[in-house]
């Protein structure tokens, strides 16, 4: 069991000091925090929108990542540009990583639905706590050091939507960052070979007056690794109660409860149990999200959104 432990632990240091950026957080809930994905989400709520998100996973193992999130988006007036801004905390064993990126969309209208394609920059706070290793060289110089860099990094994506539909294309991270272990300093580079590719969709089908099924989906590839695929039922109960389940291919299985407290507030968790051979070590993982929706307009009534 140690072993296994202090394995996932190299793994993950020999990753960083290469190319730590490229290790893109993951969602089980995604579909309702977009932000972090896809910038051209941002506005496609048609008003103002805040989401948070607490992700623990894979309880019970050593350095195992612990992500936490902030978004805010809205668009303009005349609903053909938007803002918005995302933060996340991300860490990963003995490695932190602090984000902070603002985000820009432009929206077309179309007979029915929008499309938008958006651009997000912003910085990345990369500190590397070596000194917290444990290991049998007392005096290792190799874990001696606390680097900590700030990384220029940016993204772009395309969203179309409609009121029950949506899908999306994305590069989150278009910046490879590099960490150089014997200066501690950093090398960011434009290669394509290390773009990560997400593509996203939903669809929501109504059964009768109470009851609507939504399906989503997620693709992720980047060069020379094999496709990840994560998709999901649900059941809408009154407009008010989301039950549903995520199957992500050779990873997980999940569980997912969602409310709608009110037209603007929203509640969710998710439990994903692990089947692949890190089960072994880890008794799952759990996320929370929290949503909230509001417009400036008192005579536009905000109404829940699927997405």
């Amino acid at each position: 069991m140690k072993q296994i432990k202090h394995i996932i632990l190299f793994v993950f240091l020999i990753g960083s000091s290469e190319a730590f950026a490229q290790f893109e957080p993951q969602f089980t809930q995604y579909m309702f925090n977009e932000t972090f994905i896809n910038p051209a989400y941002a506005g496609s709520r048609d008003h103002a929108a805040f989401t948070a998100a607490y992700r623990n996973q894979w309880v019970g193992m050593d350095g195992a990542p612990k992500t936490q999130t902030f978004s805010g988006h809205m668009p303009f007036r005349n609903q053909k540009s938007a803002f918005g801004l995302a933060i996340m905390n991300d860490e990963i064993s003995v490695i932190h990583d602090f984000y902070v990126f603002g985000t820009y969309a432009y929206r077309i209208h179309l007979p029915k639905g929008n499309l938008a394609m958006g651009l997000q920059g912003g910085l990345v706070n990369h500190q590397e706590q070596l000194g917290d290793v444990k290991t049998q060289d007392i005096g290792d110089v190799t874990f001696l050091g606390t680097p900590r860099i700030t990384v220029p990094n940016t993204g772009f994506g395309i969203y179309y939507n409609q009121p029950n539909a949506y899908i999306g294309l994305s590069i989150p991270r278009m910046i490879t960052n590099k960490v150089d272990p014997s200066t501690s300093k950093s090398l960011n580079t434009v290669n394509i070979d290390n773009w990560h590719y997400f593509m996203m969709g939903g669809y929501v089908h109504p059964i009768n007056d109470g009851i609507k099924i939504k399906a989503t989906f997620m693709l992720k590839g980047v060069k020379g690794a094999p496709v990840s695929s994560d998709i999901g039922a649900h059941i809408l109960f009154n407009e008010s109660i989301w039950i549903g389940a995520n199957y992500r291919a050779k990873d997980s299985w999940a569980a997912l409860l969602s409310m709608q407290i009110n037209k603007q507030l929203r509640m969710g968790y998710s439990f994903d149990y692990t089947i692949s051979q890190l089960k072994r070590v880890n008794s799952g993982t759990h996320e929370i999200t929290i949503g909230y929706d509001f417009s400036f307009d008192k005579n536009n009534v905000v109404t829940p959104r699927y997405f």
